[in-house]
């Protein structure tokens, strides 16, 4: 069975308002948010999604950015979301500043269903009325409901 958004993000999971003013400070609060819901220390995640950072950025445009990682005591794909009170720069392939981003931690052995996630997230990200309903939304528990809504497009 594939794995959902509902089964990757839980509704404490999404965080409406970051108030981040760098790409770091982004990075670290989502660490923090994550460490939370997987028990792990968030210096860990931190300096894993650096060290994933430093290979290319993970903006992928339009003000988007899926910083991810696999960690070796990371149990299980988890996903953390937020909506940055302000677009931050994040060195994004359209040079455009971040103000949606998706964490995805992932154990060390996950290949394909860390791949799949990833998938699954890049796909809810290249509906343009996905994107309006994210920025839209008014707190928490709508921001989750849009995140995990069925996918009504057929794009691969």
């Amino acid at each position: 069975m594939a794995l959902t958004l509902a089964d990757l993000i839980p509704q404490v999971a999404v965080i409406p308002n970051l108030r981040s003013k760098s790409k770091k400070q982004a990075l670290e609060e989502l660490a923090v948010r994550a460490s939370k819901l997987e028990k792990l220390p968030s210096r860990d995640i931190y300096e894993a999604l650096l060290q994933r950072e430093r290979l290319g950025s993970t903006g992928i445009g339009r003000g988007i950015a899926i910083p991810h990682c696999r960690h070796p005591s990371v149990k299980r794909i988890a996903c953390v979301f937020a909506r940055l009170e302000a677009p931050i720069p994040f060195d994004a392939m359209d040079g455009n500043p971040v103000d949606l981003m998706f964490l995805l931690l992932a154990p060390e052995d996950a290949g394909a269903d860390h791949l799949k996630a990833l998938a699954r997230v890049s796909r809810l990200m290249r509906e343009p009325q996905t994107i309006l309903q994210l920025r839209a939304a008014k707190d928490q528990a709508s921001l989750h409901a849009v995140l995990t809504q069925p996918l009504t497009s057929h794009a691969a």
